[in-house]
């Protein structure tokens, strides 16, 4: 179990989604990334061109989410989407999935629409957000058996603009079904140390968090924090 400052960075995706960051909190956010050893910043897709910028040279890679927060856009501007981000230097993408198609059990579609930006992603690592607060266990499992079957890079529990967050629970079922090939991302609720310890012990591999800071260090999350 990762208890060092050091270690534990590594497992986190330092984020920052608000539908009003500034350039300035982006720029924070990549310098933090930068003196922590973060994995990575996990940004909106218009923010990649500057973060980038701001992490040229620097360990932490620049994530981008697709689709984002709602997974219901058209499959081929999703893909457009991940494909400007990695041009604009993404080494990273989240997307979405579309949780209505998989709730009404449209299963092909569900694959098609990731298969589309797995296709534009190449060699760029993919994360499926499943969005785990709208669904059931059966469409959790479902979903990643789905993942598991085109061999993304990761599974993810949830945008943290939805309902609910990540839980034990739900990472337990997903690496359970994805198994030990494909990561396990937490995300939603994850803002200090036990909760993360928690969530790799359970069998996260990454952890989307705007609390990275207050996790290496053990202190307590920020009002509001993803």
């Amino acid at each position: 179990m990762p208890t060092d400052p050091l270690p534990l960075a590594a497992y986190i995706d330092h984020t920052l989604l608000a539908a009003d960051a500034s350039q300035a909190s982006i720029r924070q956010l990549c310098a933090e990334a930068r003196e922590h050893g973060f994995k990575s910043v996990c940004v909106n897709s218009a923010n990649v061109p500057l973060a980038a910028e701001c992490l040229r040279d620097a360990a932490p890679l620049v994530c981008a989410v697709v689709g984002f927060p709602l997974g219901a856009g058209l499959s081929a501007a999703k893909a457009y989407e991940a494909k400007l981000a990695i041009e604009a230097g993404a080494g990273e993408i989240d997307m979405v999935l579309n949780i209505g198609w998989l709730k009404d059990g449209l299963l092909d579609q569900v694959r098609d629409d990731i298969a589309q930006v797995l296709a534009a992603c190449g060699a760029v690592p993919l994360k499926v957000i499943l969005e785990t607060g709208l669904l059931d266990d059966q469409q959790k499992t479902h979903a990643c058996s789905l993942c598991r079957e085109l061999n993304v890079a990761f599974v993810k529990t949830s945008t943290g603009f939805g309902h609910g967050g990540a839980t034990l629970a739900d990472v337990r079922l997903m690496r359970g079904v994805v198994g030990a090939q494909i990561g396990v991302k937490a995300s939603g609720g994850v803002r200090d140390l036990a909760t993360a310890q928690a969530m790799i012990e359970a069998g996260a591999t990454r952890l989307g968090s705007s609390s990275g800071i207050a996790i290496v260090s053990g202190a307590k999350a920020a009002a509001g924090a993803y």
